[in-house]
């Protein structure tokens, strides 16, 4: 026995440690090699498992258990042992799906894996392979990441398994497939006709896969051969379109042309990339031409999908709504306390500020929250949907702006969920697309469904509000916003920009969140937009100074 493990070690190819580096040369024909860095060296000969059986490891995971499992991982997905990857993870069925599929259905062989340095439990990797279809092939090169956990059971370091693993751009559920495409592409172009396209714009990528998932077919363009992510069900419920990730040959675009200004889009581009998370919308309010959306985080197009709290901007609509039924006036001594209990939760403003004898004004202006939760009992429990239904054209699901977006979203609620809602908390959800529309009805007078393409370009229906706000609602509203603009929490951001204009700040808290959402909402002239930062602290500082600039810069 002692002479056979020796000659087995021999035989056996064991890692190379220098300075930090293991090394693992993975034979076989065009399979190439895989190094993993910043790990230790594992001291593994198997000698010891078939004597007696470990005990249950619990606790953080150490370098060398990190680096070990990555190490089975991506070897035996390079070297094309699909039982054995999956194995290495915490959900084998799952991975073994997307691992045969890989060759299958992507078609991508020749695989090399480079693994970067470890940070904590987490490996980057680079994967360098080729995408052949039929007699056309195309080299593909993309980075990814995987997370180390240790299985509760056993104490096992296993890979901890998600489709990002493999792709980045995959979320659970999706696929990678290579072939003929079903859509066409699309040549998207500005209002003035210029050409619209992901390298100048990085924030149009998801609007452009969007546009030709809808126009492809209709645009008159002819197919080519890609690598595309085709997304699941999960994906599809949020509205997400298939991604090309490669093309192998190009197909001939149509030509579609949208409402964007290029001079605008650039400009929304500059201002979110000097944060992070930030998102904005700008839109025409007379008409509901989307003139620029930017997000500085390009995965997800969270301004036109994004399913959010907004925080005190939902006042407008509870403001239109308390005015509508004689519960507030502008003008009007209207209450503010530190607190106001309600449903069992004590609701309180920022710093627990109050006003006393104040106006409602005084109160929207300022934000105060109590203003707003004190009337919560007036209210019908399905009050504030049916006015964000019936005047503001949210929360029907009905949008058709030519790609997809999540259209609002402001449930029935009860008791303190109920109240929350007034203060755009509870289950009220927006994004800037929604919020820059109610912007835009407060100026226009009526709701104008924000459209990205022409409805005469395919004969679509847009959506349309059951009713507007009376005149009288409607004037003190405008009231309320443009004394916000001038003397309010939005008076910093909208500096110099008036007197055409109005603005409404939010700050929306989030569980796990040190800081909330910041939002804005504003309009200037026939303009207007709206942002989010997402865990920056409040609106008027963070998404503030964003849309302020854009309607600047829109003149």
């Amino acid at each position: 026995m002692g002479k056979r493990r020796r000659v087995a070690e021999r035989r056996n190819k064991r890692p190379a440690v220098v300075a930090g580096m293991i090394a693992v040369v993975v034979g076989g024909a065009g399979l190439g090699a895989y190094a993993l860095y910043g790990g230790g060296a594992a001291a593994e000969d198997g000698s010891a498992t078939a004597e007696r059986k470990p005990a249950v490891r619990t606790g953080p995971l150490s370098a060398t258990e990190v680096t070990t499992a990555a190490r089975a991982f991506l070897t035996a997905w390079q070297q094309g042992r699909v039982a054995q990857a999956a194995a290495a993870t915490d959900d084998p069925t799952a991975a073994t799906a997307l691992l045969t599929g890989y060759t299958k259905d992507a078609r991508i062989t020749g695989v090399t894996l480079t693994a970067g340095t470890r940070a904590g439990d987490k490996v980057p990797f680079s994967v360098k392979g080729t995408v052949t279809y039929r007699k056309t092939a195309a080299p593909l090169t993309y980075n990814s990441a995987l997370t180390v956990v240790r299985r509760a059971k056993d104490g096992k370091p296993l890979v901890d398994w998600h489709a990002s693993v493999v792709h980045p751009d995959l979320a659970d559920g999706d696929t990678l497939v290579t072939g003929e495409s079903g859509t066409p592409p699309v040549k998207a172009l500005d209002k003035d006709g210029g050409e619209l396209t992901a390298k100048k714009y990085p924030s149009l990528a998801t609007v452009l896969d969007g546009l030709r998932e809808r126009y492809g077919k209709k645009a008159g363009g002819t197919a080519g051969v890609e690598l595309r992510v085709v997304r699941g069900k999960a994906s599809q419920a949020k509205k997400s379109s298939d991604k090309t990730l490669l093309e192998l040959s190009k197909g001939t675009p149509g030509t579609v042309r949208t409402t964007l200004s290029a001079a605008l889009q650039a400009e929304a581009e500059r201002q979110v990339a000097s944060r992070s998370r930030a998102s904005v919308v700008l839109m025409r309010a007379s008409t509901g031409e989307i003139l620029a959306v930017a997000n500085s985080n390009h995965g997800f197009n969270t301004a036109f999908q994004g399913s959010l709290a907004p925080g005190s901007t939902m006042k407008v609509i509870t403001s239109s709504l308390l005015i509508e039924k004689g519960l507030a006036s502008a003008d009007k001594a209207h209450p503010c306390p530190k607190y106001f209990p309600y449903g069992g939760w004590k609701f309180q403003n920022d710093d627990e500020f109050e006003i006393e004898n104040g106006t409602f004004k005084a109160s929207f202006a300022r934000s105060c929250n109590t203003a707003f939760i004190s009337q919560a009992g007036k209210l019908d429990n399905d009050s504030l949907t049916k006015q964000a239904q019936q005047v503001f054209g949210l929360s029907l699901n009905n949008w058709s702006v030519g790609v997809p977006t999540f259209d609002g979203s402001v449930p029935v609620q009860s008791a303190a969920q109920m109240a929350a809602s007034l203060i755009g908390q509870g289950g009220v959800r927006m994004n800037p697309l929604n919020m820059a529309s109610v912007s835009a009805t407060v100026k226009s007078g009526s709701f104008h469904q924000p459209y990205l393409v022409d409805p005469s370009v395919d004969d679509r229906t847009l959506a349309t509000a059951a009713r507007t706000m009376s005149s009288s609602t409607l004037s003190q509203l405008r009231e309320l916003m443009n004394y916000t603009a001038a003397y309010g929490t939005a008076a910093e951001a909208m500096s110099g920009l008036g007197p055409d204009y109005g603005a409404k700040t939010g700050s929306a808290e989030v569980d796990g969140q040190e800081k909330p959402n910041g939002w804005f909402t504003a309009y200037r002239g026939d303009l207007a937009a709206a942002g989010v930062v997402q865990a920056a602290g409040h609106g008027g500082d963070t998404a503030g100074p964003i849309v302020a600039a854009l309607l600047e810069a829109a003149g």
